[in-house]
């Protein structure tokens, strides 16, 4: 396993500043959630509401109260002013905009931390249920303080997986509507929970079996990723190559069954 070498700030102090921001960016969710949501459209169905830009900057507060030099890349605003450090923090004040502005409890938090272009710390707070996810390269991945790991489902036909849909689903076709439906038919149970970074969470925890997507972005992913590689899990793209967060595609599961999803993933959908 690929470890950072010479770090200068220890991991454990990087992990309890990304804990600190997650659940202050949480507790401000839970307050707009009580207070009222203002909503804006980003695009046609691309919401952003007054608790996606709060969260973000309570989270960013925390982050640079610790470590001001340390460049964020966030949702909302972008990559904040480069500065010359080996640390990035790549955040999504809330994840699952949409459910939030709904009032379906199903969001978070995720804030995760990169070291020379790897990442090495993820947290992902769930302020709905209380529940934390937390990992640090090669200690493990945490669920409120226990450790988790992922299922032992070794077959499609006994698998629960969970993906999720583009807000540019009306305009491309690239649209994951073709895998949607193969997997349907495959698989035990299909679910979409509107919020990547706990579908990545609820692998990591055995939730679900497999998680896929086509259109994601760097905030959605690296604290999760982090979480499911350290609760023994197996990330990649659709090719089955290392997995990038600045790559759009991911293919996330326990393992047993990767091959399996990368198989159907790259079947011919067009009929013989």
């Amino acid at each position: 396993m690929w470890l950072p070498s010479g770090l200068d700030i220890p991991l454990d102090s990087l992990l309890s500043v990304a804990t600190d921001a997650a659940r202050q960016g949480g507790a401000v969710l839970a307050e707009c959630s009580r207070n009222g949501v203002h909503i804006e459209l980003k695009q046609t169905i691309n919401l952003v509401t007054n608790a996606d830009h709060q969260a973000e900057q309570r989270i960013i507060d925390v982050i640079h109260a610790a470590f001001p030099d340390h460049p964020v890349l966030a949702e909302e605003r972008g990559l904040s002013e480069p500065c010359p450090s080996r640390y990035k923090w790549v955040i999504d004040p809330l994840d699952g905009t949409t459910n939030f502005a709904h009032g379906f409890p199903a969001y978070c938090v995720s804030v995760g931390v990169e070291c020379d272009g790897r990442a090495i710390i993820g947290v992902v707070y769930d302020p709905t249920r209380d529940e934390l996810f937390t990992a640090q390269m090669g200690h493990g991945a945490y669920l409120n303080g226990i450790r988790i790991s992922v299922s032992t489902t070794d077959h499609l036909d006994r698998a629960l997986l969970v993906t999720g849909f583009a807000y540019n689903i009306r305009e491309t076709t690239n649209n994951n509507l073709d895998h949607f439906a193969r997997f349907a038919l495959k698989v035990q149970g299909l679910r979409r929970t509107g919020t990547a970074a706990l579908d990545l969470c609820y692998v990591a925890a055995a939730r679900f079996d497999g998680f896929w997507e086509v259109t994601l972005n760097p905030w959605d992913m690296a604290a999760g990723v982090v979480i499911l590689r350290e609760a023994g899990g197996t990330v990649t793209d659709f090719k089955g190559a290392p997995h990038s967060i600045y790559g759009q595609e991911l293919v996330a599961s326990n393992g047993l069954i990767h091959q399996a999803m990368l198989d159907l993933l790259r079947e011919d959908p067009t009929p013989s």
